[in-house]
């Protein structure tokens, strides 16, 4: 059984093709179970974020999961496979390392997608299908991203994707402080972009989220208001600056009704972010003459402006990274002598058991203990010796390796001779 990595993430493959393969969170769980039916894949988590979707898992062949991947999205293989890329063991741990890290990520050094990771393992520990093998990859690379962001200045002067919308705001506004803001969703970009925007004091800010409850918890922290996702037909016409990440499937924001918007607003132009993967707002709004719509991959322009002060950083991330790499492989060599290690123990246990009782009978019916004991002892010896023995008397010639192994099994010195 192997390690593989098996993607498709923002250096691969444009946005319209990444949202095609994106996993919503409530569908994880029984897309892992879905995959570890395939019998070639024994272990499995999937790290879906608006920037990749990863497959990290352990089994016999990484086709399978490729397979399965293209059939789980109803897409012909053929279309998805030029944005694929797979790793195999040891560059499937330094990917997750890296991505860990933030070294691997739009905005480089971001802290995000640690937790975002953390989430997918807690994912595929409540479907059960973690595993021996890849729990100790994710606990590692929790490990090595937390090395990374104590001992290198990988994360400093980031400019984030929050951060960022806001500058291509103040392209288009003269003042965020004489705008409204909707935010549609509740999650943790919002929640930054928030910050964020609120930070200029905007006009009026609104939260849109489909559970109530936790808009108007979001809303009481930022200042502003919650407003049910049914009224976005009627509000939007309010709002200046609309910024949208939601788990929602299809779009939230069509074409006409964002006609219809800007019509009632007179055509004054509204600024628009969608951070969403799938897309919450459908791409021709862009094309229309009064909106400016920013997806992910738009913001990355905007935030590698700050990459190169952290440049030098990335040096001594990575060297931090090969060496546990290296440390983790070790690790995995290990478990492939597990079965055989468990075997030789089995047999030296059965041998113990069947000449136990062999000399437990003899001292029930009062041969001497002393010469049972010498009986016993001889006769446990001899099955513990006669496998190694026997191979090594079928060794080829004297250039074969086993009498050497052999050797370093046994701690035999150098100068020993078998059968003195």
């Amino acid at each position: 059984m192997a390690l593989f990595t098996l993607g498709i993430n923002h250096h691969t493959a444009p946005l319209a093709v990444r949202e095609q393969i994106a996993f919503q969170t409530d569908t994880v769980q029984q897309a892992l179970a879905d995959l570890t039916r395939c019998q070639a894949v024994h272990e499995a988590a999937i790290l879906s974020t608006c920037n990749r979707t990863e497959v990290y898992f352990a089994g016999d062949t990484p086709g399978a999961a490729s397979q399965w991947l293209a059939a789980y999205h109803r897409l012909a293989r053929h279309e998805i496979e030029p944005y694929l890329y797979t790793y195999p063991e040891r560059e499937a741990v330094r990917h997750a390392f890296r991505v860990a890290s933030g070294l691997d990520s739009m905005v480089l050094g971001e802290p995000q997608i640690l937790g975002q990771m953390k989430e997918a393992v807690r994912a595929a520990e409540e479907a059960g299908t973690l595993g021996t093998t890849l729990h100790k990859l994710f606990q590692h690379s929790f490990a090595v991203a937390k090395e990374v962001r104590s001992t290198t200045a990988i994360g400093a002067n980031i400019v984030s994707m929050a951060a960022a919308a806001v500058r291509l705001a103040e392209r288009i506004f003269e003042r965020i402080a004489d705008q409204k803001i909707l935010f549609i969703g509740a999650g943790e970009m919002i929640e930054l972009c928030a910050t964020h925007f609120c930070a200029q004091q905007p006009r009026h800010v609104a939260i849109a989220n489909r559970t109530v409850e936790r808009g108007l918890m979001l809303a009481d922290r930022v200042g502003g208001t919650a407003i049910r996702l049914e009224e976005l037909g009627e509000r939007l016409p309010q709002f200046d600056i609309v910024v949208s990440c939601t788990a929602s499937p299809l779009p939230i924001l069509g074409l006409g009704m964002v006609e219809r918007a800007i019509k009632v607003r007179r055509h004054r132009p509204m600024f628009m972010v969608d951070l969403a993967v799938p897309r919450d707002i459908e791409f021709e709004v862009g094309e229309m003459d009064d909106v400016f719509l920013y997806t992910v991959d738009d913001l990355a322009q905007v935030v590698e402006s700050g990459i190169e002060s952290r440049q030098a950083a990335v040096v001594d991330a990575e060297a931090i990274i090969s060496e546990r790499v290296d440390g983790f492989l070790r690790w995995l060599a290990t478990r492939g002598t597990v079965p055989i290690i468990r075997s030789l123990r089995d047999a030296a246990e059965r041998a113990r058991r069947h000449e136990m009782e062999h000399a437990l009978k003899l001292l029930a019916r009062g041969d001497d203990p002393a010469r049972v004991l010498d009986q016993f002892s001889h006769r446990l010896t001899n099955k513990f010796l006669h496998a190694p023995t026997q191979a090594l008397a079928q060794a080829s010639d004297g250039r074969d390796e086993l009498p050497a192994l052999v050797g370093r099994l046994f701690h035999l010195h150098p100068d020993s001779r078998l059968g003195e």
